[in-house]
């Protein structure tokens, strides 16, 4: 195991995660980020390593890594 997901694992956040999906923050593990949870946001993009990448409504661009942090897409 490199560290990374599989490809099909990518394939599927990346049609689960399209961009322009609105989201909400339910957990970040991310000691650094101020955000709490219940922030909402737009996804930008999943980029190949299954990063989903968010422009949150509080101007943060931090992207959410898969299996660390949680969001939820606001239908």
């Amino acid at each position: 195991m490199n560290g990374f997901p599989s490809r099909n694992l990518v394939n599927s956040l990346k049609a689960m995660y399209p961009a322009g999906k609105r989201v909400r923050l339910n957990h970040t593990s991310d000691p650094y980020t101020k955000m709490c949870s219940g922030e909402m946001g737009t996804i930008s993009c999943v980029d190949d390593i299954g990063t989903i990448f968010v422009n949150w409504d509080c101007g943060s661009m931090l992207g959410m890594v898969f299996g660390e942090d949680s969001i939820s897409i606001i239908e």
